[in-house]
């Protein structure tokens, strides 16, 4: 179900999804034309405030999500009322595939964020005539289960310090797949970070003190960051060395 405080934009079109910022990131790159505007026909245009759940675990599989604009966090509860944050994602990013009828986790926007969202009937129906669009989000959904590969070592196996250098140098990646620059912008919490790592907030914050006290990076306001040794945060992420 979707929470009152989404505001319906309403309906789609070509014209804007050929202007839209994340075309190059999603899905719908690998079609033009006369398809995509059918696909644009079967979106409807949402925009979710900060702080507002628009998936939600255990309730009907009805919609999928394709992020334009602004980014969230996706995680489960557990039955104590903990939380765990499986991941972060942002535009160009497709949510909502569920192997079953239900969703398997929520989602809950961090900053404003704009999506198309589709019908899932509709959007099944439409991928049947148009395979290419079932094979890129059948890549997709491979990536997710690599990254939720990654996020097991994560959890297992790394300690705090190469926990926040992996959690950097995955967000650091993501940028340069975006534009030029080193300089990161966190849209997330310590709080959020830490449910991600398995770790406390306090103990994120002191790391992120031990990683800029050794000069690895520059923190330049709770959620400005500046990787300035890559090589050195490499380093730590995958275990080979430690500072500070």
């Amino acid at each position: 179900m979707i929470s009152l405080a989404t505001l319906p934009m309403g309906k789609s079109s070509l014209a804007g999804c050929l202007s839209c910022g994340a075309r190059s990131l999603s899905f719908c790159s690998v079609i033009e034309g006369e398809t995509l505007s059918r696909l644009a026909a079967l979106a409807t245009v949402v925009e979710i405030g900060a702080g507002i759940g628009f998936i939600h675990e255990g309730e009907s599989a009805d919609h999928f999500f394709n992020l334009t604009e602004g980014s969230a966090k996706v995680f489960k509860l557990l039955p104590d009322g903990r939380r765990q944050i499986t991941g972060f994602v942002q535009a160009g990013d497709f949510l909502g595939l569920a192997a079953g009828q239900t969703y398997a986790f929520s989602a809950e926007a961090l900053e404003p964020v704009r999506a198309c969202r589709f019908s899932r009937p509709r959007l099944r129906s439409f991928l049947d005539d148009f395979p290419v669009l079932e094979r890129c989000l059948l890549e997709k959904a491979s990536n997710e289960l690599v990254n939720a590969q990654e996020q097991m070592l994560l959890l297992g196996r790394k300690t705090a310090r190469e926990r926040v250098a992996s959690f950097l140098r995955s967000r650091a990646a993501l940028v340069l797949a975006t534009r030029d620059g080193d300089g990161l912008s966190l849209s997330m919490s310590r709080a959020d970070i830490a449910d991600y790592l398995g770790l406390t907030i306090e103990t994120v914050s002191r790391e992120f003190t031990a990683l800029r006290k050794s000069a690895v990076i520059e923190i330049r306001n709770a959620s400005e960051v500046t990787i300035r040794l890559p090589s050195a945060l490499k380093s730590i992420a995958d275990g080979a060395a430690t500072f500070g």
